[in-house]
């Protein structure tokens, strides 16, 4: 954890978005975002238990947890890292 805290050089609360952050500002072509981060959740969203038998990906986000604020973040970050869809205006 501390290793991952220098790395991304934040330190509290807002790691998930720190690490959304740096997805999105990588030269990669795609850059997937687990739900979880974006709702900035704990260990009690966890999908994969290695150890565990059964009753994995059976996680669900409640409704209203989407909200207009954390699509707003988002979007703001998708347009700082040039990760909207583009207009094609050929078509």
């Amino acid at each position: 954890r501390e290793v991952a805290q220098k790395y991304i050089g934040v330190y509290g609360l807002n790691i998930p978005w720190a690490f959304i952050r740096l997805a999105l500002a990588s030269v990669a072509h795609m850059a997937v975002i687990p739900l979880q981060d974006v709702l900035s959740l704990g260990s009690e969203a966890r999908m994969n238990y290695p150890s565990k038998v059964g009753g994995w990906w059976s996680w669900r986000f409640s409704a209203g947890a989407l909200t207009d604020a954390v699509a707003e973040q988002l979007r703001e970050m998708a347009t700082i890292y040039d990760r909207l869809p583009q207009n094609d205006e050929s078509e």
